[in-house]
């Protein structure tokens, strides 16, 4: 067995030339933004695109992730010529440092399987085609995908599931991929991935004073999704509450806690209560502290750093609010935990797989199994 674990996950421009590009596959996907798909979309992301594109760049800028060099993937335009950009998202670097982190632990526990952890973005490099290439080049025969969403969402991991199903069958035809294939749904309750989510959240408090921190209430914001969505049956809103309650279950310190929605595109209506509006209330009830915990986001990007580190804070001092502390939860990024959790679940999904080839090696079956 040749083990393939592909990461998937949203991606980002890695050049201000490359943001309207972005933005453009962003706003072309049919799972997000529903205008029918065909020439009125292509035509309407062009435009919004366009329109957005400059502004969306001096964000970037302002979180530009690899300010002394790049620290993407192999197929990154700037690590391959040497670049350094001031227009990076932070999410590149990190997905890349999940991905090193993830094929090190399967190194360490499972030092005589063939494993090999890749990343595949959705919206910008590298794409399904170039990592199916890398597949086929490594001669990989079971691939697990991994998406870096815990909770599943039709926009999220059912897009990403999506494009590249249909880009194996233009690559692949009838005869279908070389290699066996396993999906991770969810894993939104799984307790490596609670447990990190909670050090993060002691991380953030032991940077307050003891004062501060029991004033402190936890404002879980999670991406919104269109209300279509949630009645059509997506089960994405349920499991952030679900993540969120099970997170909070396990902390024996306790604090006041409530659950936003942010990052609203195109013109439906979106889950709520916004995240903005929802400090705001607080804010306008005297509560001063707060600690706000990106619960649906496992690696920091202009969601997390600019939309909650910088967006938020200057928009509740132009409305005129006043507060003594608003600290925003680092991202679960390479986390230890986070990166044994990612680990197991994809190895669960091969349980089958690998009972298969218990009869030809106990020992490594043994091994495999101790991890999980």
């Amino acid at each position: 067995m040749r083990i393939g674990i592909v990461l998937m996950n949203l991606g980002g421009p890695t050049h201000e030339d490359n943001v309207p590009i972005f933005l453009r596959n962003l706003f072309q996907d049919e799972d997000i933004i529903k205008l029918g798909g065909g020439v009125f979309q292509n035509a309407f992301s062009k435009i919004i695109a366009k329109f957005r594109a400059p502004s969306v760049a001096e964000d970037y800028k302002e979180i530009n992730g690899c300010p002394k060099g790049c620290t993407g993937n192999n197929h990154c335009f700037n690590r391959q010529n040497k670049v350094v950009s001031d227009c990076c998202s932070p999410i590149n670097g990190l997905t890349e440092k999940q991905r090193r982190g993830l094929e090190k632990h399967f190194k360490k526990n499972l030092p005589d399987a063939e494993v090999k952890v890749y990343t595949c973005m959705r919206y910008w490099l590298p794409f399904a085609d170039q990592i199916m290439d890398d597949l086929v080049e490594d001669g990989i025969t079971h691939t697990v995908l991994m998406p870096l969403y815990p909770q599943f969402s039709w926009t999220t991991t059912g897009s990403s599931f999506r494009d590249w199903e249909t880009v194996g069958q233009e690559k692949f035809g009838d005869e279908g991929a070389p290699w066996k294939e396993f999906h991770v749904k969810n894993y939104h309750r799984n307790e490596d991935y609670l447990q990190a989510i909670n050090d993060r959240i002691d991380e953030a408090l032991a940077d307050m004073d003891e004062e501060t921190r029991n004033k402190t209430h936890f404002i879980f914001s999670a991406h919104g999704t269109p209300l279509l969505e949630v009645r059509s049956g997506d089960p994405y809103t349920v499991e952030i509450k679900e993540t969120m309650e099970a997170v909070m279950e396990r902390r024996e310190e306790k604090h006041s806690y409530w659950l936003g929605f942010q990052s609203k595109v195109g013109p439906q209506k979106w889950t709520q209560p916004n995240t903005e509006e929802l400090v705001a209330r607080h804010m306008e009830y005297g509560i001063k502290n707060f600690l706000m915990i990106p619960i649906a986001f496992v690696t920091d990007h202009i969601e997390t750093l600019y939309e909650l580190g910088v967006e938020l804070v200057e928009d509740l001092e132009e409305e005129g609010y006043t507060f003594e502390n608003l600290k925003v939860m680092d991202g679960l990024n390479d986390h230890p935990l986070f990166i044994k959790a990612l680990a197991n679940e994809s190895m669960k999904v091969l349980d089958h797989e690998l009972k298969g080839v218990q009869s030809g090696n106990e020992q490594e079956k043994s091994k495999i199994t101790a991890t999980t």
